[in-house]
């Protein structure tokens, strides 16, 4: 088995049986904020050709330093077979079908799957937290080589990954992927603490899955991504004294080494064998070059921005005018999506300001009305949340009709907030999930949390009176369930149960109260 590095979390994984391209990344995103680290845009032709050429295509979820619709669509062909992870909703696959692509190859979670000699599983997680999309990870074998491509997948099963059999190659998130703290109003001796836990954290997450995994070798990936919009830089970690959660590869390799654990450097063009046990790694520059990347990171970003300043101010340009509309267009879209969820906006419980330049809109979540500010609304209007966002930056996801502006907007980090107490997950939730299909599924799983269903209520569907609680997790089923012949499937995690005798198929400690209707 071959593994080769694209760049962030991408991979080309060759094979005797096959060649998978695991999410390639490659376009600038989060409205041309993110750049891939080390840069990944002068990789060998050659290189190129073969990921142009492989066999399976697997992305692990929508957000865009993953999904990139513009490479996909200008690279690969369209008949590429796709594997599709086991989410509760086909919102992936049918993005991937809008791009043009057709042959789909849809899996079950954690369920090895054998592709003629070249055996996957694919793990997902389906928490709001990691996106209504969901998020995954890929163990592929090819009988001689196992590899766990984990990227930033928060997998709650510690064990699962490795129950497969033992792991030769662990790729591995382990620094920043999120705004905060950054953009949070602090004074700079709080965000210092501020941004020495997170780091801190980021990395205790990381090592407790090398930990669990206990692969052979651990490759860290999937970050940090470096910020070449002058507005920006002061985001990456070149010193270590910046304020920011973007730490290099050699720093989570010096924690590796530190507990007497084998991690590998991978750039861009990396290449890692594993044949009869042995792992052999080769750069694509002479070693020097490649260590003059982090030792010289400074002028290493500066030459690269260099490249790509023209291009940023480009994209600045492409940026929304103001619409006269603004207001009214966000009313009428986001008071329905409200009103669906009443236990959503229980859990926030208080409002959140908009400062959009001049414009200042509330979302009253008691109320579940989107109404304007009123004058000097940061004193005027109580608030327990408040986003300053330029307003080019909403008309541009309002535009799109952006369904997740975690993805869309608050991952460029070209925002500051505000909020009175901790952190409330329900607000990005809300804002994470701005369509009639992510909001039910956001809704219910605060229902889920905060109220969960009588676990003597019963619910009806097709021919089948059951249970509205999933006996997994207490899903409610009247949303999540869904009947799939003599199986009913909680789609949340992908629990199935026998309908005639309620037996789950998945486990054998839970059992589905079911008759038929």
């Amino acid at each position: 088995m071959r593994a080769t590095s694209l760049g962030h979390a991408g991979i080309l994984i060759e094979t005797e049986h096959g060649s998978v391209v695991c999410d390639p990344w490659f376009a600038p995103t989060y409205l041309a904020s993110w750049f891939v680290f080390p840069r990944n845009d002068q990789l060998d032709a050659d290189l190129l050709r073969r990921v142009e050429a492989a066999d399976y295509l697997y992305v692990s979820h929508l957000h865009s330093d993953h999904l990139d619709e513009v490479w996909l669509t200008e690279h690969l062909r369209r008949d590429i077979a796709v594997l599709v992870p086991g989410y509760p909703t086909r919102e992936l696959e049918r993005r991937l079908r809008g791009l043009g692509f057709t042959n789909f190859i849809r899996t079950s979670d954690a369920e090895e799957t054998d592709l003629g000699g070249l055996t996957v599983a694919i793990h997902v997680e389906t928490s709001i937290t990691d996106g209504p999309g969901g998020d995954s990870a890929l163990v592929i074998s090819d009988g001689t080589a196992r590899l766990v491509n984990q990227n930033d997948c928060r997998t709650s099963d510690l064990g699962a990954l490795r129950g497969h059999g033992p792991v030769d190659l662990h790729w591995l998130q382990y620094s920043g992927a999120i705004w905060y703290p950054m953009v949070y109003e602090e004074t700079a001796e709080r965000m210092r603490e501020l941004v020495d836990a997170k780091v801190e954290s980021q990395f205790t997450r990381a090592m407790k899955y090398v930990e669990a995994l206990d692969a052979a070798a651990v490759v860290p990936s999937a970050g940090p991504p470096c910020f070449l919009d002058p507005d920006l830089f002061h985001l990456n970690m070149i010193t270590g004294d910046e304020l920011t959660i973007f730490p290099d590869q050699p720093s989570f390799l010096a924690r590796l080494a530190a507990v007497e654990r084998v991690g590998i450097l991978a750039i861009p063009g990396t290449t890692i064998d594993v044949a009869s046990g042995a792992i052999v790694t080769t750069h694509p520059l002479p070693d020097a070059d490649v260590d003059a990347i982090f030792t010289d990171k400074g002028a290493y970003l500066r030459r690269y921005q260099a490249d790509w300043l023209e291009w940023i101010v480009a994209q600045r340009s492409t940026w929304h005018a103001p619409t006269p509309d603004l207001f009214e267009v966000i009313k009428a879209w986001w008071e329905p999506l409200l009103a669906m969820a009443p236990t959503l906006r229980d859990a926030v419980g208080a409002n959140c300001l908009l400062r959009i330049d001049d414009l200042e809109l509330v979302i009253d979540f008691p109320a579940g009305i989107v109404r304007l500010a009123a004058p000097d609304a940061i004193t005027s209007e109580p608030h327990a949340f408040r986003f300053d966002i330029a307003r080019a930056l909403v008309e541009t996801v309002v535009a799109e009709r952006a369904v997740d502006w975690s993805n869309s907007l608050f991952l460029s980090c070209r925002f500051s907030a505000w909020r009175a107490g901790s952190f409330n997950e329900y607000v990005y939730n809300f804002f994470k999930s701005l369509s009639v299909e992510r909001m039910r599924r956001a809704e219910s799983e605060a229902r889920r949390k905060l109220d969960p269903p009588d676990a003597h209520e019963e619910i009806q569907l097709g021919d089948y009176v059951m249970e509205r609680a999933c006996p997994h997790r207490q899903a409610d089923l009247s949303v999540f369930g869904e009947i799939d012949g003599d199986v009913l499937v909680c789609t949340l995690h992908g629990w199935r149960f026998d309908l005639e005798t309620g037996r789950c198929l998945t486990a054998d400690d839970r059992k589905l109260r079911v008759r038929r209707a």
